[in-house]
């Protein structure tokens, strides 16, 4: 079972690519999505990241508010390396009971899309990574447009994570986002044509 890595900084436009990879028959696992499984209520880590943080970052239902948390892991780097210290571990196993499964679905070759694979020191986990791109400004007006974030809270999240530029040269394919759709497709289907001969 061949397993790559899928990165790009918030707003890159790499959930996109997932799901064109997923498009082209490859399987892509969403490291946010597991996150929140792990973070949700009974999940594997819940219990350590609110005694970690308080009970100020839930919300009525018990639930974590995941904005709030953020506002305090993105302004302060203890704290981000303390919440990483906690869900990492608890995330990387989720997912290596995924990656099982797809493996026995008869895959032989599987994407995991996830932001932080070089800040944390995780790219010796895949055969490969991925890193989608785009220019700063085009990131801003596309976090910006989807509401909820000011744009300065999109700064300080593109400033708490590598710089594009280098994450780009520390991977081993990339996928230039900044054009139009049908130019970020082709791209996408000749990766997807390698990944699946490798």
């Amino acid at each position: 079972m061949r397993v790559f890595g899928l990165t790009g900084n918030i707003g890159s436009g790499k959930s996109t690519v997932a799901a064109m990879l997923r498009e082209a028959g490859i399987p892509v696992l969403d490291a946010d999505r597991i996150s929140r499984e792990v973070t949700a209520p009974g999940g594997r880590a819940y219990d350590a990241v609110v005694q970690a943080f308080g009970g100020g970052i839930l919300r009525g239902d018990g639930s974590i508010d995941r904005m709030r948390l953020g506002e305090i892991v993105f302004s302060d780097p203890a704290s981000r390396e303390r919440l990483e210290g906690i869900t990492h571990p608890a995330i990387l196993e989720a997912m290596k009971e995924a990656i099982s499964g797809i493996e026995r679905e008869g895959h032989r070759a599987a994407v995991v899309e996830a932001t932080l694979i070089h800040e944390t020191g995780k790219r010796g986990v895949f055969e490969a990574v991925i890193s989608v791109t785009c220019d700063r400004e085009t990131a801003i007006s596309r976090l910006t447009a989807r509401g909820g974030m000011s744009r300065s809270q999109v700064e300080a999240r593109l400033r708490a994570q590598m710089d594009a530029g280098r994450k780009a040269e520390a991977s081993d394919y990339v996928i230039d986002n900044s054009g139009d759709i049908a130019s970020t497709r082709g791209q996408v289907q000749r990766l997807a044509r390698i990944l699946r001969r490798i």
